[in-house]
């Protein structure tokens, strides 16, 4: 199987695990069974909005393995961030939820509501009614001076409805009103990377997630491997116009390629697949199952397009179409 390489699984889970209060189809019986082979899950999100505890408890709702001390959140990574930064104690304004501010107390720091309370921080993420009230709070602090953290910047977050704005689309807000960008503590910036592998003490981990903006590029930036699963964002037109640090070392359709072999790719072949570059066209030819194409025709991609990427999507337009009559 795909996991004998590894020791643990630093899963993503909007798009992943979950697609807002619904799992994805097959993916807690899937961790069930990895977790019963013998390799740990820890739970890995740009998220920050809840506590590791509201995270797990959401988990086990689904049916997913999962505790407390299985969750790491980009607030705990902002968290520690700041208070590497700042005194023991120091008061930081939280633009955020519950998620912050637990994370703020756990490294010993006072989360506070105000500008008036001189804050000596500012830590934005994503929350449910984030107010006007409470960025104008947080540009107040930050031309006060205060540092500024964000949890992540993800410009979506993919729900069953479709992608909602994400933290990314609010730190707009302070850094427009402010003319001071922030510190980011989530993927695919190092901070949360390093705080995963502290928690979890790995020393083969897989990166799992479905965006290659965060998910793909973290692990790029972390040396380590990495899958790209296709049950949230990323697609495979994206997946074939990926640039070198968007670039995932396997492709799964979900959860299940982690039990699975994994095919041999080689020379733009997988599977029953060939795929060529033909008049300035990649096309794909044979047969078999989707993923093994699309293994074929990235890797065909990828090499021709080198260290860059390639320019405009008809270029694997035939490929793709090939694709979706094998779905």
């Amino acid at each position: 199987m795909l996991i004998d390489g590894y020791d643990t699984l630093l899963l993503d889970l909007d798009g992943v695990v979950y697609l807002g209060s619904h799992a994805v189809p097959g993916a807690p019986e899937a961790l069930e069974e990895a977790q019963r082979h013998g390799v740990r899950l820890a739970y890995v999100t740009n998220n920050a909005s809840r506590t590791p505890a509201a995270i797990a408890a959401h988990l086990r709702e689904l049916g997913a393995p999962a505790t407390a001390a299985d969750v790491v959140t980009s607030a705990q990574a902002a968290a520690r961030l700041v208070a590497e930064k700042v005194a023991p104690g120091a008061n930081v304004l939280v633009v955020g939820g519950s998620g912050l501010r637990l994370a703020l107390r756990d490294q010993g720091l006072r989360p506070v509501s105000t500008a008036a309370e001189s804050p000596v921080a500012v830590v934005q993420g994503i929350a449910p009614g984030l107010s006007y009230g409470l960025l104008s709070e947080g540009a107040l602090a930050v031309r006060q001076g205060a540092l500024f953290v964000a949890s992540n910047g993800d410009s979506t977050m993919p729900t069953r409805r479709g992608e909602l704005p994400g933290n990314g689309s609010m730190v707009r807000v302070i850094a427009t009103a402010t003319g001071v960008e922030p510190i980011y503590a989530g993927k695919p910036d190092p901070p949360l990377h390093r705080e995963s592998m502290i928690r979890t003490g790995a020393r083969r981990p897989l990166v799992v997630g479905d965006r290659l903006d965060t998910d793909i590029e973290g692990a790029s930036n972390a040396g380590v491997d990495s899958l790209l699963v296709l049950t949230g964002v990323a697609t495979p037109a994206d997946a074939l116009m990926a640039e070198p640090r968007h670039r995932p070392t396997y492709i799964g359709e979900d959860l299940g390629a982690l039990l699975l072999p994994y095919p041999e790719v080689r020379d733009g072949a997988c599977g029953g697949w060939q795929a060529r570059w033909t008049d300035g066209v990649l096309r794909l030819e044979g047969e078999g199952g989707r993923m093994d194409g699309l293994r074929a025709a990235c890797d065909a991609a990828w090499t021709a397009a080198g260290d860059g990427r390639l320019e405009g999507e008809d270029v694997v337009k035939p490929a793709l179409e090939m694709l979706e009559r094998v779905r």
